[in-house]
């Protein structure tokens, strides 16, 4: 049977990343994906050969994906270290709750030890840590950013950070991720952000009160 008309690989590369939260890396089939967008196995086998075919593509999906987020959130937001914020937050909202970050997460470690997967993983990385350093130098470049802040180093500290909160949150799970990306990510770039030149008061017009009789040039 042929893939239906109306299901492209983008909606089933989707379905995947979803199912991939929920089950895990064992709980993963392609019979658990073709379910989840009402299609038959045969045709994902038809469509990716098998699952770590899959598996690859929405790897190379994803690298796409992470060069075209940076666009989209910068075209609806005015100031770059907003669009930077959003940037960082939408890229885990696949992982809204500690069970989807952990399975997430141990799919990144078959990556590591799979030489393919491992290079799609990078490329992802990458494409992100570009659309970063992209970000942050539109940032500088507008004013936002303190002069002489290296763009490229703080790029990296800021997807440190972002990785590294990932996990902190999956523990202590005390506040939503995005909240605690928020966070973060502005103690982080604090330091390195232009203050406000305060706006000098205006001083007050004094008036004159009005004079009552008569001037001695008028006796």
């Amino acid at each position: 049977m042929g893939r239906p008309r109306g299901v492209e690989d983008a909606v089933i590369l989707r379905a995947a990343a979803q199912v991939m939260g929920r089950v895990g890396p064992t709980g993963l089939t392609l019979a658990t994906v073709a379910r989840e967008v009402g299609l038959v196995p045969a045709t994902l086998v038809q469509r990716f050969g098998s699952k770590r075919g899959l598996l690859l593509a929405l790897a190379e999906q994803s690298a796409q994906d992470a060069s075209d987020l940076a666009g989209r959130v910068r075209e609806t937001h005015a100031s770059a270290l907003g669009a930077l914020a959003a940037l960082m937050v939408e890229s885990v909202a696949e992982m809204a709750t500690p069970e989807t970050f952990a399975n997430h997460l141990a799919f990144l470690c078959l990556d590591l030890t799979d030489p393919q997967l491992y290079e799609q993983a990078l490329a992802v990385h990458r494409a992100q840590g570009r659309a970063v350093e992209e970000l942050l130098a539109q940032a500088a470049g507008a004013g936002e950013l303190r002069p002489g802040t290296d763009v490229a180093a703080l790029a990296r500290t800021v997807q440190a950070v972002t990785a590294g909160v990932g996990l902190t949150w999956a523990l202590e799970r005390d506040a939503p991720l995005a909240q605690r990306i928020r966070h973060e990510l502005d103690t982080v770039l604090s330091p390195h952000i232009k203050p406000i030149k305060p706006i000098e008061p205006i001083a007050p017009l004094t008036h004159r009160a009005p004079r009552h009789g008569h001037g001695p040039e008028e006796s």
